[in-house]
């Protein structure tokens, strides 16, 4: 399977406190979204986004806008935000 890439990466947290992942692939975005814990509306729908890249249905920018914003609304984007 072809890797459906994005770009600029989204850097989110890692478990390790000061780390970032740099996440610029829908199969890494799916990835990071399943290790989540807190799975608020925009977790579901760049979850969705996600599903609908890898079947053709969308594009990987479309995922990285929605990872994104995900992100951001788990408080996982890096580095934190106030």
């Amino acid at each position: 399977m072809t890797q459906l890439w994005f770009s600029p990466p989204v850097p989110v947290r890692t478990d390790r406190d000061g780390v970032a992942c740099n996440v610029d692939s829908v199969e890494d975005a799916a990835e990071q979204l399943v290790k989540w814990t807190r799975r608020g509306p925009k977790w579901n729908k760049a979850v969705r986004v996600c599903v609908a890249a890898l079947a053709g249905e969308l594009t990987a920018e479309d995922v990285r806008i929605a990872f994104k914003a995900a992100a951001k609304e788990e408080k996982m984007l890096f580095p934190p935000r106030s």
